[in-house]
C-alpha cells in the first residue's frame, strides 16, 4: 500500500531499512509530543534528556541510569541536566522517585502524555522554556 501525505505519495528514501519493533529492547517517543506542540516547551538538555529516557526504559517507562551516566551519555553539564530534568518533571512529563531518601539518583518514569496541548497543564508559554548556555 502506497503511503501518502497531503495527496502526494510519500517516498521512501532507503526502502531496504525500513525500521520495524522489534522484541528485543522496548522504547518509544509518542508523536503526540510533536503533534501537540509540547517540543515546543523544551530546551535541547532536556529534550535529549526525555529522548534518552524514552529510550533506556523498561515496558513501564522505568528506568535507573545514574543521573552522571546519563550526563555522560548526553554531554551534559550538571547544571543543565537539573534544568531538563526540572522542566520535565514541571511538565508532567517524566515522573522521579529517589533510589533513598536524600539520594540524587533514583527511578525516572516517562509519563503518558497528559490529555490535550501544553497550554491547557501550565502556566506560561514556550519562551519560559530554558535555553541553552
Amino acid at each position: 500500500m502506497e503511503s501518502r501525505h497531503k495527496g502526494l505519495p510519500v517516498v521512501v528514501p532507503c526502502p531496504g531499512r525500513i525500521r520495524t519493533i522489534a522484541d528485543t529492547r522496548f522504547g518509544w517517543i509518542e508523536a503526540a509530543l510533536l503533534e501537540r506542540c509540547w517540543v515546543m516547551y523544551l530546551a535541547s538538555e532536556a529534550m535529549a534528556i526525555y529522548t534518552f529516557l524514552c529510550l533506556a526504559g523498561n515496558r513501564q517507562g522505568v528506568s535507573w541510569y545514574r543521573n552522571g551516566t546519563i550526563r555522560g551519555y548526553l554531554n551534559l553539564t550538571s547544571d543543565q541536566f537539573r534544568r531538563g530534568q526540572s522542566r520535565l518533571i514541571q511538565l508532567g512529563l517524566v515522573a522521579f522517585k529517589p533510589f533513598y531518601e536524600g539520594s540524587p539518583d533514583g527511578y525516572h518514569q516517562v509519563l503518558a502524555l497528559p490529555m490535550g496541548f501544553p497550554e491547557d497543564h501550565i502556566a506560561g508559554g514556550p519562551d519560559d522554556r530554558v535555553e541553552d548556555e
